[in-house]
């Protein structure tokens, strides 16, 4: 596992387990959080995602986390490991407000600068939608690069028995 793209529903922990699973093998850390939004929640283009992605793949060994299903065929094709937080939709939806509380008018660590935890009903929505919209696709997508370590973990303790083993 060197270049290692970590998927799932907000509020599953992406980019925590992202953090932790960089600092055991030694390998950078990309938020695509930290990168898409500008300060005050304003995105950048498709464009410069897609620039900013290709700049990351070119070094030996990477962790990405994000979904971004828009460019994620520009991570597949690099990468040898999608690790993907398949947790319950109650268990995203719980992630996402207490993110939202420990984090109240601070900036997330995994976050662009200046962009202040929110709860919008829109964003609690794709969450709590995330399972029957998003799911299936992303899998699908995933599984047709035949070259991919795919590891599918569906629970906290999962999550952790993984990290423990790496």
């Amino acid at each position: 596992m060197k270049k290692i793209i970590i998927v799932g529903s907000g509020g599953a922990g992406k980019s925590t387990l992202a953090q932790q699973l960089g600092d055991k093998l030694h390998i950078p850390v990309h938020h695509l959080d930290s990168y898409f939004w500008k300060p005050n929640w304003v995105s950048i283009s498709r464009e410069e995602l897609v620039d900013i992605q290709l700049g990351l793949m070119q070094q030996d060994s990477w962790i990405v986390d994000g979904n971004y299903s828009g460019t994620l065929d520009l991570r597949l094709k690099q990468a040898d490991t999608v690790i993907f937080l398949n947790y319950p939709t109650w268990r995203c939806l719980y992630g996402i407000v207490k993110r939202r509380i420990q984090y109240h008018n601070k900036t997330r660590p995994d976050m662009g600068e200046g962009c202040t935890e929110k709860l919008d009903m829109e964003f609690f929505k794709w969450v709590a939608r995330f399972q029957k919209d998003k799911a299936p696709k992303l899998k699908r997508k995933i599984k047709a690069a035949s070259h991919i370590n795919y590891i599918e973990l569906n629970s906290p303790k999962q999550t952790h028995n993984f990290l423990q083993h790496v």
